[in-house]
Parts: structure tokens; sequence; C-alpha cells
């Protein structure tokens, strides 16, 4: 049995936003046999432009029911059956994080039909639930409302049940069949897992820890390492794994850290690339003669200076040099992507100021130039990083001392408001390292946290 699922939401973090709409539809794996929906009243503003993506407005919620008032519901009707959305990370990330603020540890197993659209039909330009249906002639009756999208999401399942025929929907019913005929490990210990952010060890049967990992949903990751067949090594490990344990962060910028802190300390055997340095390129800053701040890439340990920025591979340093040029009007030729003795390509058509010449002043420039810079640099400030706890009265502490990461703890979320000296208490010190660097800088572009706190 299955509970498709669709919400609309004040924002897309569950962290800060909330649920104003859900709708369900029961499926039996031949068809829908029941449906749900209604308006939830967030108690909080929704944002104009989300307002106008879905049509909901603040008077349309004021008088609905709080989530409180449908938890009870939600239970019963999805009680032993698969969660399935569309990106269903999104939508069971928001369901978790409001049964969490009532203090109920909600649990389903999910299915996502993006992953499940990816593997059972490769090849489309987007599988994005507008694109999909568009593709396939499923017309969405409602697009941006839950019960719209939800319809939309139970006629794509169906098509995918067809091509899936004789596998039972694939997912689920495959890796359940793997764990039942594992020869060392016992099904209960990944159903105990927990769904939260932390990091994961592997055993083998002698007792040895062969691999660590990290994930936003400890259960749902180390599940998919039974479903992995895309290599020898993968299946090699699956067979391997005789027991399993975890810790869970709450924050997924601690299970980043202490990820790759684990595996420099232990060694694994299965994550023998990541016992070394990740980063093998580094982005490093230079002053030329004529005045101009310069970007080039180097290979890691080539200089003893300290690096802007490191990268697993030299594509993705280039991909982040070309988006630094775009965003920062930089030249080609100042950032080593053009070489050249006479000016870049962009100067040609327009999208360079003409520092490769010396049209442009190097004040000018370097303005621009030294705004990445300080974009991208920890030195410049004291930090605490703030973010989730591993429950409702706890919070997560990160602390940059003078651009060195110091380490990492937990804090008592009420005393920290009156007693800073409490966050700096419960700092444990961890060794600072130029991945550990890395995955601060990216974390903080990439994510939102609860605060940063400059001291």
């Amino acid at each position: 049995m299955y509970a498709i699922l669709d919400i609309e939401t004040t924002g897309g973090s569950p962290k800060t936003d909330r649920i104003t709409e859900i709708a369900i539809l029961i499926h039996d794996g031949s068809g829908i046999i029941s449906e749900y929906s209604t308006l939830i009243n967030p108690e909080c503003r929704i944002p104009y432009h989300i307002s106008a993506l879905t049509g909901i407005t603040n008077e349309m919620v004021a008088g609905a029911p709080r989530f409180f008032e449908i938890a009870r519901d939600l239970v019963e009707l999805t009680q032993g059956k698969v969660f399935v959305a569309h990106n269903v990370v999104f939508d069971y990330g928001f369901v978790r994080s409001e049964y969490r603020r009532l203090g109920y540890d909600y649990k389903r197993d999910q299915l996502c039909t993006v992953k499940l659209s990816r593997k059972l039909m490769p090849g489309h330009r987007s599988y994005s639930l507008g694109r999909l249906c568009s593709d396939l002639n499923i017309t969405i009756n409602g697009r941006h409302r839950a019960m719209g999208d939800a319809a939309a999401t139970a006629r794509l399942f169906d098509y995918l049940l067809k091509i899936d025929t004789g596998r039972n929907s694939g997912y689920f019913a495959r890796s359940s069949r793997m764990l039942e005929h594992h020869p060392l490990l016992e099904p209960w210990k990944i159903k105990n897992l927990p769904e939260e952010p932390g990091v994961y060890y592997f055993y083998n049967q002698h007792s040895e820890l062969i691999y660590i990992g990290k994930s936003k949903n400890i259960r749902n990751r180390v599940l998919s390492h039974f479903m992995n067949s895309s290599t020898g090594k993968a299946m090699k490990l699956r067979t391997e794994i005789a027991d399993i344990d975890c810790e869970p962060t709450g924050s997924e910028l601690i299970a980043l850290l202490k990820e790759s802190f684990e595996i420099k300390k232990h060694k694994p055997l299965y994550n023998r690339r990541q016992r070394r340095s990740f980063f093998r390129y580094e982005l490093h800053t230079c002053q030329d003669d004529q005045g101009y701040i310069r970007f080039s890439l180097e290979k890691t340990g080539s200089r003893v200076n300290k690096p802007l920025a490191c990268f697993a591979t030299k594509s993705e340093a280039r991909h982040f040099v070309n988006r630094m040029v775009e965003k920062y009007a930089l030249c080609q030729k100042l950032c080593g992507l053009y070489p050249t003795d006479a000016n870049c390509f962009h100067f040609e058509i327009g999208a360079c100021k003409g520092a490769c010449i010396g049209k442009e002043s190097p004040e000018h420039y370097n303005h621009r130039a030294l705004k990445v810079v300080s974009d991208h640099d920890l030195v410049v400030n004291n930090l605490l990083i703030i973010d989730t706890g591993r429950n409702n009265e706890e919070r997560s502490a990160v602390k940059i001392e003078h651009g060195r990461y110091v380490g990492f703890g937990y804090f008592t979320a009420s005393y920290a408001d009156n007693a800073p000296e409490v966050i700096h208490a419960c700092i444990h010190e961890y060794p600072d390292n130029l991945e550990i660097q890395q995955i601060i800088r990216q974390y903080l572009g990439n994510n939102k946290v609860d605060r940063v706190i400059i001291y």
C-alpha cells in the first residue's frame, strides 16, 4: 500500500518554513482507493511570492486547521504504507519536521518518483513533475496545489508501475529482498536506524570498520547501499557488511565535519580515496606587476600559502572560476581561463571591462576581485556557526577562531541567549585542515543555518 502525498509550504526549508496544504492519495498498487486533502494554518505569514506561485493566501488559511489538529489523521492514513512523493526528501522532510515540533517521531518507508523515473525512464531533459507530465501527456489540474500535484504524481506512479512490471514497484521490494537474503546482516538493524543527519559505520564479520559515511537521513542512505549495483566495489562492500552503527549529529554540517575526521582517523578499507585529502586543486590569488589581482588554479601542495578554495576535480574548479567570472564581472585572462598576450574573449563581447589590456584600472578591477576574496575567506572573522541540534531543546555550534576551525559541540538552546560563554564552553576541539575549511565554506555558501555569531 502507498500513500502518495504532495504539500505546499511557506518556503523551502523545513527548519524555518511550514506546511500550508497537504493532499494524500491512498494507492493499493492497482489504483487510488481513497483521498484526503486540507489547507493548513501555518501559524506564520505566507510570503507574497509563494502566494503568487500557489494561489494560497493568508486569508485562505486563516480559518484552516493547524497541523496538530490533523496530525492524528495523517498518522492513521499513512500507517503501514510507503510514503510516495515527487522529490520525497522535500515532502517527507517537511512532514517529519512538523511532527518533530509536536514531539512525535514520524517514520515511514519512502519512495521517490523522481529517482524511480530516472531509473526506469533515462534520457528525459528534466525530471521535474511539470516537465515529466508534459512528456508523458499527463494533465495536471491545479499545478502547485497539493491535490493537483498529488493526482499527477499518482498518474506518473501508475505509469512507472507498468514499466516496472514483475518487480513490485522495484525500489523497496528489491532492497527488502536483498536484506532478507543478505549472508551476514540482520534486516532489523537497518529498520532501527534513525532518519536523522549523522554519520554511519559499516563493520565486517570480524568487527573491523570497513566504511564510514554521512547523510541527512542515515536510514535511507544506508538502505541505498543495498540497492547500489553501479560498481564492483559497491557490490563487494554490500556483501561484507555484517554490522552497522551510527551517530546522529542533528546538523548536516557537523555530519560532514565528523565524517572527514573519522575517515582520516580510522582509514577504513572502502574509504581509500578519502583517507588522503579529497581536494586535488586549489584556487590561489596574487598581485601582478601592473597591480591587478590574479586568480590561478594549482595542484594541491604546489603553494605554501593558504588557498582561497579547494576542489576535488579540475572540471569542478574551472566551473567554479567560470561562475566567479560571471558573478563578479572579472577578466577571463586574469582568472587563468584564457591564456593570451592580448585581450580575453569576454572583452570582445563586452563582458570584460578591459583589465586584460590595461583599459580598466587596477583600482576599479581589484574592488570586484577583493569582493571574491572576502566572500570566500574565513580569516576575517571569529565565527560561531549555530545550527540544529539532536533534539528540539538543543543547538549545535561550530567554532572558527582567527580563520581556523576549532571544533564543534552542543548546548541547551535556552541557556545560550543569556550566557554566550555556554556556547564557547561546549566546543570539543578537532584538527583543522584544508578539507575542513572547504567543507565549511561550501556549506555556508549553499545552506541556511540557524545563525552566525561574529565575536
